[in-house]
């Protein structure tokens, strides 16, 4: 009769017990939504008519109020109150009118059902026409396992990507004068 030694037993019990546990451990990923959209102008005119941090009430058709307290200052709140109701808190960690970008963090999900949402937009110049990118990541409403369906991972894209897509269209529509 041959022996094992101790070890192998040891690793084989330890492989066994944490199978079970790898399959309990899944929780929220990260999600994350990039929009882009192409403007018949160029990108100086189109920064000009988005990067101060309060002019998000100036060209996104759901945003009634986007006053922030330090204007384009790092560290600056924003307060984005949307027409149909609720609000966003959201703090300016970025801004750099050189590379025409800004970034902010939203201080909850608020009107959105996400959570951890951190955002950037970036305007640059290609042919001739502005190329504006607007892209973020964010963890679902929900962060436990089984979501309710209006605060899961699909729920959390979805809103992100309209809110994207429809301030996008109407910057174009605003800016191309159409």
């Amino acid at each position: 009769m041959t022996r094992r030694p101790f070890h192998r037993h040891l690793l084989m019990l330890l492989a066994l017990l944490t199978v079970p546990l790898a399959g309990q451990a899944h929780g929220p990923t990260r999600q994350k939504v990039t929009e882009s959209i192409t403007i018949d102008a160029p990108a100086a005119t189109v920064w000009a008519r988005i990067q101060d941090f309060d002019a998000l009430k100036n060209w996104h058709p759901a945003v009634a109020e986007s006053a922030a307290d330090k204007g384009n200052e790092v560290g600056s709140v924003r307060i984005v109150k949307l027409k149909g109701g609720g609000e966003l808190v959201e703090s300016l960690e970025r801004h750099d009118a050189a590379q025409r970008l800004y970034s902010y963090r939203a201080k909850n999900g608020g009107a959105l059902p996400v959570t951890n949402y951190s955002s950037t937009i970036r305007v640059s110049e290609a042919a001739g026409k502005a190329s504006v990118e607007w892209r973020g990541a964010f963890y679902r409403g929900y962060p436990n396992n089984d979501p309710p369906p209006d605060q899961n991972d699909e729920a959390a894209v979805k809103a992100v990507t309209g809110v994207y897509q429809s301030g996008l269209a109407n910057l174009k529509s605003l800016v191309e004068g159409k």
